[in-house]
């Protein structure tokens, strides 16, 4: 009965108070759960079950490799899965799998872009770019950091905020391929390559320093990642860059310093 007054509520006042009301609806009908989070280590509110966001990630990553060129190089593969493997062995949520890939470009051709970014259910994507201008220790930097926004299910709930229980229903293909399923799928995918938030991006990279720092690579490559990646797009501007869709980049130098209990230099209190 209650579910009954607040769905004709939220019919009613959909414009004026949807994010409140569907939460409440929600809750009524047992759709959202408050779970703790092993990257966060704080409770958290989840429209999305672990299956769903995996049925969500499949959907995607097809739309992926729709729109992008997948590297079949050997050694690209290779190089990614070796320690892309190695950081899942550490990694602190398991209970989905992992996947690794290597993007070339887009299907009218190559691409200079230097990104890297995640998708719900644990696929993990790094233009070749980027990843040509890596050494082992920054790709695994890079690569943990990716697995932490899925660890932390960053991904997913910055999609639950923007899109709604609705739409991610629809996104994730659970219903027929129409014309709403190609809107939700579009937006999602413009929400995954906006920036994260300065928290997100905090907690991915304290995350890419402790997997980095189990496995024996050295976890001041963040560092050098950012300052590497600032410098070169101060030369040139990328349509889509590492740099340009995770923003901070002076603040998150500061804080990878800080989680390692380095010292930081005049230029990271100026900045």
């Amino acid at each position: 009965m209650i579910a009954k007054v607040i769905h004709r509520f939220i019919k009613s006042n959909i414009f004026i108070c949807y994010p409140l009301s569907v939460i409440c609806y929600l809750f009524v009908c047992g759709c959202v759960n408050t779970e703790y989070n092993v990257g966060t280590h704080r409770q958290d509110i989840i429209f999305y079950s672990t299956e769903k966001e995996i049925a969500m990630g499949q959907a995607i990553s097809k739309e992926v490799s729709k729109q992008m060129k997948i590297s079949n190089s050997p050694y690209d593969i290779e190089r990614i899965n070796k320690i892309g493997k190695k950081i899942i062995e550490v990694c602190d949520r398991k209970e989905i799998n992992y996947y690794f890939y290597v993007i070339t470009g887009d299907k009218n051709g190559t691409t200079e872009d230097k990104n890297a970014f995640s998708v719900p259910g644990g696929y993990i994507y790094i233009y070749k770019p980027l990843l040509d201008d890596l050494n082992d220790d920054e790709l695994a930097f890079v690569l943990a950091h990716e697995v932490g926004h899925v660890v932390s299910r960053h991904v997913i709930k910055k999609l639950q905020a923007a899109m709604g229980y609705n739409l991610l229903i629809l996104a994730s293909g659970a219903t027929s391929r129409d014309g709403q399923f190609t809107q939700g799928l579009s937006f999602a995918l413009e929400q995954i390559m906006a920036a994260y938030s300065r928290e997100d991006e905090f907690n991915a990279d304290e995350i890419a320093v402790k997997y980095t720092k189990a496995l024996g690579y050295d976890p001041k490559a963040g560092i050098n990642v950012m300052e590497k990646l600032y410098k070169e797009n101060k030369k040139k501007i990328y349509p889509i860059s590492y740099f340009r869709t995770h923003p901070y980049t002076a603040q998150r130098i500061a804080h990878i310093k800080e989680t390692l209990h380095l010292p930081l230099d005049v230029a990271d209190y100026i900045n």
